[in-house]
């Protein structure tokens, strides 16, 4: 890319359009357009815009959409030609929600073309609460799943995109969420270069991503968005990066008032407009009249921001006399029946078959199934965060339903996520009309006036209504919902009954919502989220009265009817249930209600969004403690959005999988693979480790002893690990000499050796000459992942698979930053893991000179 990339890329008319507009706009209305909330600039013929939109997993926030496995599902496909399809879809759905509003008029908030997906930092720490947003812990494995990802999103012609992609958050960002706005990363050249920064530049430089994101935090004191080395040097010099960047949200307002950079807005905004950031989410911006004034920054740096800001709505086909042919896309085209069927082969690739002591998976045909555990029966942990309203979302508890069949599959929810931490009350503690579940009446208008428009029973109360109608016939704005019938507790004790309302981000309104129990009313909450928990106490395991009256008024996005119960009660359902099964199947791990951005949580093992803790938390572990103890065959299902500490799973149970957040299909894609219908082929995307006192302090972002590629220590399961329902053998490694470039080639024999067909993920590890010493600011690397393809096999067949390994790939970096190809003896491993992990085999070669390689 050049810096002139994106004006390039457009007609000579357009240019000549954009610079005319700019040179005759005031200082007022240029600060007004970079701002992410543009306002219509009628000399120009332009609406209103916001920037803001996003993609991570599927299009979100503005209503029905095909929701995907969750990033870090989505990174243990290891399938990038499936990352490329899933963009396409992605930006087919924003194009058509687009396409749908009146030609000319305004795009609000999540409406427009600017997709600031994907999060491609890197999973470095467990502990961090949005690394389900990423692709895992590696550099290679991250940047070419992104690489996939974007070229899906924006289409084959950057001239005329379908969307503008946003890798974000540049750079060294990824946790903890507390103190994110005004943190300071001390972080080596060599951490930098090698791990850090790797995965941007494969986005951009390989991907051709045509925006990027900086980052909230400060890298040795100088806050990202404003930092000339890192925007400027970097990004500008040595990508040569000719697109749009933009910040983090508030990250700007972040360099005055949490990083203290700057004395006020004015000089925060030159600082990082002059570095290289173009566009502000937010408003900070709008103190550069000001700082034009006072001579903090000038006019022309002004002009050559917006001129790359102009040039992408140019672009998309939206502004200065350009088209798109992606203006043909219909508005009908979002949750298709092909969009939907993606999701699910993506969910089931995403899977990880952990371990299988004695082909205990698949289940037999016919066995009676106890289904328990806190996720097997809730909405959230199938979305995950960054997500849109799934139309047909399949529960696990409903997909084994599906599958084996209703009266092979017992239910007991079994315990909470975490201790203090309601979860979704479930089917059989509720009951109307003699029927699992409550009696909902769902009204057209706000006030329950009138009949109701449509009477159902809903198994449970746990709905994601987000910019979406409830049912068919029904608005998505200005709707009430009633729900009636009875709670039977399943002990007498003390319990809490919460209802959880979404609440939308910056928004005018919130939905009010009232509960009664025999009567009496126990919460009503006017909006403001204050009075949305009651405390009971029941003295018996008798049905009690329940209402629950819900207004959508505002622009909150669904409701959920949750509970803290007796945790001894809710494991002796599941013991009970366990022992009249065949086996258990138990749905255990994390939810979106204890690690994502910036929560508002504390509870033992989790603070802010962040973990305090990685093991499995204890009333889930209790649980399965109890369970194990009934003798019947124990199969874990993990969802959660990163890895948890299991060594006592590794030793006691039978089967484990890892779901992460599986999206809309999840349900079924979990069926089919316990059935055997599909064959899990899934792989680790990061390590597993055995318990929290085998990391480095959470705050520390030195590499050693962190990720696969610098941990000395033994995993319960390692990146890369995953195993199959089949078979695969490998022969030996054929390696080319080394061509011109410096790059060589090796080819493989990969065979199934099974009797099933299935997918095998070829990996490739490179061992290269030692550069770090081993002290703490010089960690040993001790390989690299430099190549993966994944490869569909039928019992029998052989197939060839070739590794091309650049220069680059080859390079190992110095303390200082220097990347180098270096002489000496290189061991490269190509297997179903990391050598020691499944077959594979190994070959040496030796590189004769050296060669420096641009960062």
């Amino acid at each position: 890319m050049t810096p002139s990339l994106l004006l390039a890329l457009l007609s000579p008319q357009a240019q000549t359009a954009i610079e005319q507009t700019i040179a005759h706009m005031t200082v007022e209305e240029k600060a007004a357009q970079l701002q992410s909330g543009a306002t219509a600039l009628p000399k120009a013929k332009l609406p209103a815009y916001d920037y803001w939109n996003e993609g991570l997993h599927g299009l979100a926030r503005n209503g029905v959409a095909t929701v995907f496995p969750q990033a870090i599902g989505l990174a243990a496909t290891w399938d990038q030609p499936l990352m490329q399809r899933v963009g396409d879809v992605i930006s087919t759905e924003a194009r058509a929600r687009y396409n749908g509003l009146p030609k000319g008029g305004d795009r609000l908030r999540y409406q427009g073309l600017t997709i600031w997906s994907p999060n491609i930092n890197i999973y470095r720490d467990p502990r961090w609460g949005r690394g389900q947003e990423t692709y895992g812990e590696d550099p290679y494995l991250t940047g070419h799943m992104a690489k996939g990802f974007v070229t899906g999103l924006q289409g084959p012609d950057l001239a005329h995109p379908k969307v503008i992609a946003t890798p974000k958050h540049l750079a060294v960002h990824s946790g903890p969420e507390a103190g994110r706005d005004s943190f300071s990363v001390e972080v080596s050249p060599r951490d930098m270069e090698e791990t850090y920064s790797a995965a941007f530049r494969t986005a951009l430089v390989e991907g051709k991503a045509l925006s990027v994101m900086c980052a909230y935090n400060a890298l040795h004191g100088v806050p990202v968005c404003a930092s000339p080395d890192l925007m400027g040097r970097r990004l500008r010099q040595y990508w040569n990066f000719g697109g749009l960047t933009v910040s983090d949200c508030d990250a700007i307002g972040n360099i005055t008032h949490y990083h203290f950079y700057t004395p006020d807005d004015a000089a925060g905004s030159a600082a990082a407009l002059k570095a290289g950031t173009d566009l502000d989410c937010g408003r900070t911006y709008a103190a550069l009249p000001d700082a034009v004034k006072r001579g903090l920054v000038g006019e022309d740096v002004l002009d050559s921001a917006l001129s790359r800001v102009f040039a992408a709505r140019a672009l998309l086909g939206d502004a200065f006399g350009q088209t798109s042919p992606w203006s043909r896309i219909a508005p009908s085209q979002v949750d298709t029946a092909e969009h939907r069927a993606l999701a699910l082969e993506a969910a089931r690739k995403s899977i990880v078959l952990l371990q299988n002591k004695g082909n205990r998976l698949p289940l037999a045909v016919g066995a009676k199934i106890a289904v328990i555990g806190p996720n097997a029966d809730a909405l959230d942990v199938l979305e995950a965060n960054y997500h849109g309203t799934a139309s047909h979302p399949v529960t696990p508890l409903e997909g084994l339903r599906a599958r084996f069949g209703a009266d092979k599959v017992l239910y007991a929810q079994g315990s909470a996520v975490a201790e203090g931490v309601p979860v979704t009350i479930p089917e059989d503690a509720l009951s109307a009309d003699g029927k699992p579940g409550l009696k909902g009446e769902y009204f057209a208008t706000p006030d329950f006036s009138g009949t109701p428009r449509l009477t159902r029973q809903d198994r449970h109360v746990d709905f994601d209504w987000d910019r979406a109608s409830p049912a068919p016939g029904l608005p998505a704005k200005g709707y009430a919902v009633r729900w009636t019938g009875q709670i039977t507790p399943p002990a007498a004790g003390d319990y809490r009954l919460h209802l959880e309302i979404p609440r939308c981000f910056d928004c005018g309104g919130h939905d009010p919502v009232r509960l009664w129990i025999d009567g009496e009313e126990r919460i009503a909450d006017s909006g403001d989220g204050k009075n949305i928990a009651t405390d009971l106490t029941f003295a018996d395991t008798k049905p009690h009265q329940l209402r629950i009256e819900y207004r959508h008024t505002g622009e909150d996005g669904g409701i959920g009817l949750r509970w803290i119960a007796p945790a001894q009660s809710q494991r002796d359902q599941a013991v009970a249930v366990a022992q009249n099964a065949d086996a258990v199947v138990a749905f255990i791990g994390l939810s979106p209600s204890v690690e994502g951005e910036a929560l508002q949580i504390e509870v033992p093992g989790f603070a802010g969004g962040d973990r305090t803790a990685i093991e499995l938390p204890e009333p889930q572990r209790k649980l399965l403690e109890a369970v194990a103890a009934t003798g019947k065959p124990l199969v874990l299902v993990l969802m959660s959005g990163g890895a948890v500490a299991m060594p006592w799973a590794r030793d006691h149970a039978d089967a484990v999988l890892a779901a992460w957040y599986p999206g809309e299909a999840g349900g079924t894609a979990l069926a089919d693979v316990l059935s055997g219908a599909a064959n899990p082929s899934g792989r680790l995307p990061l390590t597993f480790y055995a318990g929290t006192r085998d990391l480095p302090a959470f705050a520390d972002y030195n590499m050693r002893e962190r990720t696969y590629r610098y941990y000395t220590g033994k995993p319960v399961w390692g990146f890369g690990h995953g195993l199959s329902y089949t078979s695969f053998t490998y022969g030996q490694p054929a390696l080319s000499a080394p061509a011109a470039d410096r790059s060589v080639s090796a080819t493989i024999a990969v065979t199934n050796s099974g009797t099933r067909e299935g997918d095998e993920v070829v990996q490739a590890y490179l061992a290269a000459p030692q550069v770090g010493d081993g002290s703490f600011n010089d960690p040993v690397l001790q390989r690299s992942l430099v190549g993966f393809q994944r490869v569909h096999l039928k019992p029998g067949e052989t197939q060839q698979v070739r590794f091309d390994i650049d220069a680059r790939g080859q390079s190992t970096v110095d303390r200082a930053g220097l990347r180098k190809l270096r002489h000496g003896a290189y061991h490269l491993w190509i297997g179903a893991g990391q050598p020691g992990d499944g077959p594979g085999a190994q070959a040496d070669y030796t590189v004769q000179t050296e060669a420096e390689i641009a960062p």
